[in-house]
């Protein structure tokens, strides 16, 4: 006799379904420490700098932060889980609108993050060791905030980041000595801040294509640099001693060294760059220009500022064979002799900016300095030049003759 089956009643079958809608929800959900944290982001943030328009005020704890729509939770992403298991956050990108507010230890429980930014807001105290829990972290940019203490050491075991912006702060102290471990980097930078000490080993970081320490108070020599730099800019600090670790730099487009202590010569290793489109070298020490061995070879540098160092002797003749350039700057140094020629002959075609204003030039001006200046931006003034006022690149007048003549004197 065959054995009855027990029939379902349709209410304990309606039962069951809304079971398994509330299971699929649960594992589809964010993972919950992964809330907490944004919770604790949240509410580290003072009320009153979140506006009504801001990413901030999107993020609205009733509903789930991977399953909402529209325009809640604006600036998260989550990860898409192909199994019943919890959603995870992979990046923070909070908009830059002058959020107040610190950034918690929580931060570190966000283990699939691997983009945090939080750029241009008031995010203030230190970063949190637990930074380092970010494993997969690729891009951590907090530039523009009022972060303090010091770059925690463990930020260099994120091994898979690649760009790395704390410029903008208030940080102190030294950069690790293990930042060159961090090899995948492509951008660094901690301009800005109130770091210290000399410059580490960075030659590690052998895929890095920017590194900006400008605006800062590191002193002591350039050390070896990473080969695939584009872009180098140490401004604004106390080092000292020569540049010529940057004459390696082959990939070199940008670079500036202004507002140091450098010493010594610019070489034409470094003019004859040949990706090298600007170079600033002012405010510093340095005693001369080399061009002797410049040849008439494509280079790409379009900007020269070399004001206010010790250049002495007569302006660089050869400086005519690069190209491209059309930006020059030669002020406050210590130029003696005539204009050269050959720089009238670049003034009529190709220099848009000169400034040779407070050396100590004399003579006469080549022709096209007084045909052709109106296209062009300069000074000459404060020289011992033969320069008529009616001359826009003349206004301003020219030394005394008893400064010229000491000057005279002085280089015999």
């Amino acid at each position: 006799m065959a054995r009855k089956v027990p029939s379902i009643s349709p209410l304990c079958f309606h039962f069951i379904i809304v079971l398994s809608f509330v299971a699929t929800a649960i594992h589809s959900s964010t993972l919950d420490s992964d809330i907490q944290a944004l919770r604790s982001l949240r509410h580290a943030i003072d009320p009153t700098s979140i506006s009504p328009t801001t990413f901030l005020s999107s993020w609205d704890f009733m509903v789930d932060p991977c399953e909402s729509t529209g325009e809640q939770f604006l600036g998260i992403l989550c990860s898409n889980p192909l199994d019943n298991v919890s959603s995870r956050v992979i990046a923070i990108d909070l908009d830059g609108v002058q959020y107040d507010g610190f950034l918690t230890p929580s931060i570190g429980n966000l283990s699939e993050l691997t983009t945090l930014n939080l750029s241009k807001n008031k995010f203030r105290r230190t970063i949190p060791e637990t930074i380092s829990n970010l494993k997969k972290l690729t891009t951590l940019s907090m530039a523009d905030n009022y972060l303090t203490g010091t770059i925690p050491d463990s930020i260099t075991l994120l091994k898979n980041i690649e760009r790395l912006d704390l410029s903008g702060n208030r940080i102190s102290g030294s950069v690790p000595v293990n930042i060159s471990g961090l090899r995948g980097l492509t951008y660094l930078s901690l301009a800005g801040n109130a770091l210290t000490g000399t410059i580490p080993d960075l030659t590690g970081l052998w895929q890095l294509k920017t590194l900006d320490l400008s605006a800062n108070q590191f002193y002591g020599y350039l050390p070896d640099l990473p080969v695939r730099l584009t872009t180098l800019s140490v401004n604004h600090n106390i080092l000292s001693g020569h540049v010529s670790p940057v004459k390696k730099l082959k990939n070199l487009i940008r670079l500036d060294v202004s507002d140091n202590r450098f010493s010594g010569l610019i070489s034409d290793d470094i003019l004859s760059l040949t990706r090298l489109v600007y170079l600033n070298v002012s405010n510093n020490r340095f005693e001369g220009i080399e061009t002797t061995n410049l040849s008439e070879e494509e280079t790409q540098l379009q900007v020269l500022d070399a004001e206010n160092n010790q250049f002495h002797g007569r302006l660089p003749p050869k400086l005519v064979t690069i190209q491209n350039l059309t930006h020059i700057n030669f002020a406050h140094n210590q130029f003696t002799g005539p204009i050269p020629r050959e720089y009238g002959e670049r003034l009529e075609r190709l220099w848009r900016i000169l400034y040779l204003n407070n050396n100590f030039l004399s003579g006469h001006l080549p022709p096209e300095f007084i045909t052709h200046t109106r296209r062009v931006r300069g000074n000459l003034s404060r020289n011992c030049l033969r320069c008529p006022t009616i001359i826009p690149l003349c206004h301003g007048g020219q030394r005394p003759f008893s400064e010229c003549l000491r000057q005279t004197n002085g280089s015999k």
